[in-house]
């Protein structure tokens, strides 16, 4: 007997000719390389002899559903009509993004679909899409950065303590805040999302753990930030106990870091494999939650969303902890990620791919740019919308059109004239590069109320 577990070891055990075989080979020379051949092929034998024991096991489990009910791969066309929709702010919105809405409304599995008014196009779905689904999730759909989210603490502190504390507040941010692919904390943070069991249960989940654990608490590149500014509660009756007036505050945005990446990536390549589509439209191959795969995939992706919850958690006990203040209130949303959501009266899974939860009294942030004014909602749960705001002002120019438009002396000016200290961040960053938060905010009166806002002081980006 070789070494190496081949696909005829297993047909001689009894496996059917079929992708049953595929699948044991990849998870097995992927995952328990490293086990005796002999002990593998027994362990086969218990599979084929009682599948069933096996269904929620982390390797087999996989195996046990090709064995019983294989997954049947098939081309899937583009229905010839759209699900219904609604769109939000429409003449602030490039054709682009409106047609890959359009596209992702002809899918087999489309219910039904809503663009916010700070859309603007990205992969698969657009930024500011929303789609509901027939029990099935696009990996694409909640986007590669599961869980991205905003997260702001109310300080007991009037506002005049940032300009007083300057020198002080600019040193926590730039010391103690991680930003990009390489800062981590010098002082590590153990949190119970470690000792969650899909760390364990699920295999390539396994292999992110300490990644996790080193990232914890950091944020990443892009248009992530954590901020201090100024809180203005504007609602006497807001649900969070802060008296109208104005506060110190500290608001972050960044979501799930190399964890949400690597799940995003590896569960959107499966999704590929298992559902063909035209390729204008392939970033939205789906999996169906009445599979395996479809059901570790979201176990994974609401591990990652926790996860972001967690990292945000992280930063603001570190800054709190620095400032020597306990906050007075927190108020935080996801907008990358799916919910089971009752649409006309039954569940559907909602994606949300830069989008804010806007159920009735439900609260969120949506942030401006770095010098524009963020603002805290209450959702109206307008159903048009799927029950969704925007989750920002969105982007008025890409990233490269950004840096050949704009000079760092046009940026600079910018935060010059608001008053804003920027530590970090590039020019496909600069306020310029937004649509006005003002008008996006304007354009969806009807989705959300505003119960206070937050003007940007100090603002740690990315390098």
């Amino acid at each position: 007997m070789g070494s190496k577990l081949k696909g005829k070891d297993l047909i001689k055990l009894g496996f059917p000719k079929n992708n049953s075989i595929n699948i044991a080979l990849g998870l097995l020379n992927r995952y328990r390389k490293k086990e005796k051949k002999e002990r593998i092929l027994n362990e086969a034998k218990e599979v084929l002899k009682n599948p069933e024991d096996f269904k929620n096991d982390p390797i087999w489990a996989k195996v046990v559903e090709g064995l019983i009910q294989p997954v049947e791969v098939k081309f899937h066309q583009l229905k010839n009509t759209r699900a219904p929709f609604s769109i939000y702010g429409e003449n602030e919105i490039d054709e682009k993004a409106k047609f890959q809405l359009y596209d992702a409304l002809k899918l087999p599995i489309a219910v039904a679909g809503a663009l916010m008014p700070d859309a603007h196009a990205g992969y698969g779905l657009p930024i500011g899409g929303v789609l509901a689904t027939d029990n099935a999730v696009i990996p694409y759909g909640v986007g590669v950065d599961i869980g991205c989210r905003m997260c702001l603490t109310i300080h007991p502190m009037k506002a005049n303590y940032i300009k007083g504390n300057q020198y002080k507040l600019e040193k926590i941010l730039a010391n103690h805040t991680k930003f990009g692919m390489r800062e981590t904390h010098d002082v590590k943070h153990d949190h119970e999302i470690f000792s969650r069991p899909e760390f364990d249960d699920i295999p390539m989940v396994k292999g992110l753990k300490s990644k996790a654990y080193r990232q914890l608490g950091t944020s990443g590149g892009g248009n992530h930030f954590v901020e201090f500014g100024v809180v203005n509660i504007t609602d006497e009756n807001n649900e969070f106990g802060v008296k109208p007036g104005e506060y110190v505050g500290v608001l972050s945005h960044s979501g799930s870091r190399g964890l949400g990446a690597n799940i995003a990536r590896h569960y959107t390549d499966m999704a590929k494999r298992q559902c063909p589509l035209p390729k204008n439209v392939q970033h939205l191959a789906w999996l169906d939650l009445n599979t395996h795969d479809g059901q570790e995939y979201w176990l994974a992706m609401n591990l990652a969303g926790d996860y972001a919850k967690a990292c945000h958690d992280n930063i603001h006990h570190r800054i709190a902890k620095l400032l020597g203040s306990q906050p007075i209130a927190k108020i935080e949303n996801h907008h990358n990620f799916a919910w089971k959501e009752m649409v006309d009266g039954v569940e559907r899974i909602v994606h949300r791919k830069g989008a804010t939860p806007a159920s009735y009294g439900e609260l969120g942030i949506i942030p401006g740019s770095m010098t524009a004014p963020g603002f805290i909602v209450r959702g109206l749960g307008n159903e048009e919308s799927l029950q969704s705001a925007s989750h920002g002002a969105g982007r008025k120019h890409s990233r490269r059109a950004s840096k050949d438009k704009f000079t760092r002396s046009d940026m600079n000016h910018m935060l010059n004239m608001n008053e804003v200290t920027l530590i970090g961040g590039g020019i496909d960053e600069a306020p310029m590069a937004y649509k006005d938060i003002r008008k996006v905010m304007k354009n969806q009166q009807e989705l959300v109320e505003v119960v206070g806002t937050f003007q940007p002081k100090i603002v740690r980006m990315d390098r």
